[in-house]
């Protein structure tokens, strides 16, 4: 009784909010105490909402109340710490937000450990006991704490089902089954469990039989991951001291030839020296004969004049001048030429060469396979059909899309399109598709009236301005075929190229991003090509469309 009398005590003056005995306890104005600093940090929390509520009646204050402190709890508080019980023992547990709470006890209630389902209650470790030590409850079910007992009695009759129905698939009563479910074909719940449990464990075997051939699946996946690394690393380390040697080949030989330019540059210039030096020699002496020659003239003796004129007046001849050829500034184009010959025929090999290095196809889905041949039937190339539609927030407000954004017509007014950062402004009337563009993609545009520029681009492309910087074709971010009544022309950075041939209304494009294929053809059974580009694409592409012509439309054709 005494142990019962502390516990009272113990939930009377315990604190609601941490759930401990009170602490320098403090009282709101609807009379609840609480620790000063549990409703301090409570009202904290509120202080947006400028209301302050109580925690256990949830009556609201403004502004926030003064905290008095609870002189007689305070004293209270004193008296039960020298019990030395400060805290609630280990077994007496609480049921919290998150527990299932018992449903026998009153007051503050503890957490529930097992819910019956025969009396559809939960019980706390104290109220449970009966069911463990009475024979009246030993047919009682037994479950984990479960909130959801109360579903298992019939809405209609306030009885526990136990019945199933498996004409309507659901759980009944026993009035059920004799009423609104008379000549249904009903079972009892614990008869259907059985049977659900035997498909239950069935499903659960087939899930773990392929589970585990999953499981090998991955195993071989990651072996065939390990043998693509490891066989891609012997790879690139062979490639590697191969080129090394090539790289290696070429310093050696451009060593050699600067060697040798070097070394005839030496002697060519050693032996232009070696004349300069006897010529500057020569320019000296006829200097120095020159200055003699002018004293001479100046001398006033004519006997003295005629004496030494022979001596003086005769010169030697040069034997340097008619040796020397001045040659034209080619001293080493050949040897530049030799080179250029040789870079030429090396890019020649490698370029050719480098088409012919490819990974090997395997099984494996995922894996990169052989790059394939490019189509050449109109059927071949439907293979590599895709689905493309344009996109409303790219389309000039000029343009008018219909056929489920298939189709654009060129307008004379100007279409209510919102406001986009993607839409193309200004005077080039042109559309960008939704979908980007990789791998081997084909499709088809039929044109009616005008002319249309049929397109791809980056999604980097400018959009607005009236510069060229925008425009499909004027760039080197996308390319662009235009065709209408009486030529063709393809642009790209700028430059227009001219093409020859007949003028079909509708023009397939195909496009192999990887490979830097870009053809355009005229479509038929035999698919005449217009142009073909060979590039590299270092981004996704999008289909695009551009008009010249009010009226005109163009449309991306379903292939499938």
């Amino acid at each position: 009784m005494a142990q019962k009398g502390i516990q009272l005590n113990r939930e009377t003056f315990s604190c609601s909010i941490c759930l401990d005995l009170l602490k320098d306890p403090v009282a709101t104005p609807c009379g609840h105490s609480y620790c000063t600093n549990c409703i301090k940090d409570h009202w904290d929390e509120e202080d947006e909402k400028k209301t302050y509520s109580c925690p256990q009646c949830r009556k609201s204050f403004t502004p926030r109340p003064e905290l008095l402190k609870n002189t007689m709890l305070a004293v209270l508080e004193k008296d039960l710490k020298k019990t030395g019980l400060q805290a609630a023992p280990a077994d007496l547990c609480y049921a919290g937000p998150e527990d299932v709470a018992c449903d026998v006890c009153t007051g503050r209630k503890l957490r529930a450990v097992k819910s019956c389902l025969f009396c559809l209650l939960s019980f706390c470790e104290k109220h449970l006991q009966p069911h463990y030590e009475s024979a009246a409850f030993k047919k009682h079910k037994l479950v984990e704490p479960s909130e959801k007992l109360q579903e298992n009695i019939c809405s209609r009759h306030d009885e526990v089902m136990k019945m199933f129905c498996r004409t309507d698939q659901q759980c009944i009563c026993y009035l059920c089954s004799v009423e609104e479910h008379k000549g249904h074909d009903t079972v009892s719940a614990a008869a259907e469990r059985t049977e659900r449990q035997r498909e239950l464990e069935g499903s659960r075997h087939n899930i773990q039989q392929r589970i585990q051939n999953r499981e090998k699946d991955v195993k071989l996946l990651q072996q065939e991951v390990e043998a693509i690394n490891g066989s891609a690393d012997k790879a690139v380390e062979h490639s590697e001291k191969i080129f090394t040697q090539l790289i290696r080949l070429m310093e050696e030989r451009r060593s050699d030839v600067k060697q040798q330019v070097r070394s005839q540059q030496e002697t060519e210039v050693s032996r232009v020296k070696e004349l300069q030096e006897k010529l500057e020699q020569e320019i000296t002496e006829l200097k120095r004969k020159d200055a003699e020659l002018k004293k001479l003239s100046h001398t006033e003796d004519h006997n003295q004049f005629l004496h030494n004129y022979p001596s003086l007046s005769a010169l030697s001849e040069s034997t340097h001048s008619s040796s020397i050829k001045i040659r034209p500034l080619k001293y080493f184009e050949d040897v530049t030429a030799a080179v250029s010959e040789v870079r030429d025929k090396l890019q020649d090999v490698l370029r050719q060469t480098g088409t012919n290095i490819s990974l090997t196809e395997t099984d494996v889905d995922v894996l990169l396979s052989n790059p394939q041949p490019e189509p050449k039937t109109r059927a071949d190339f439907l293979r590599y059909s895709c689905e493309i539609t344009l996109d409303p927030n790219t389309a000039n407000t000029m343009l008018l899309l219909s056929e489920g954004n298939r189709k654009a017509t060129f307008m004379r007014d100007h279409q209510s399109y919102s406001r986009h950062p993607d839409r193309f402004t200004g005077k080039f009337f042109q559309v960008l598709s939704r979908e980007s563009l990789t791998g081997r993609c084909y499709w088809e545009v039929e044109r009616r009236g005008g002319g249309v520029y049929v397109a791809v681009a980056y999604k980097n492309i400018r959009r607005t301005g009236r510069t060229d910087e925008s425009k499909f074709g004027h760039n080197d971010k996308s390319w662009s075929l235009r065709y209408d009544l009486n030529r063709y022309m393809f642009w790209y950075n700028k430059v227009k190229t001219p093409i020859s041939g007949p003028l079909p209304s509708r023009v397939g494009v195909y496009l192999d991003h990887s490979a830097g294929i870009l053809s355009f053809y005229r479509v038929s059974n035999t698919m005449t090509l217009l142009y073909r580009v060979q590039t590299t694409f270092t981004q996704p592409l999008y289909a695009g469309l551009r008009f010249c012509n009010f009226g005109a439309t163009a449309e991306l054709c379903k292939l499938k």
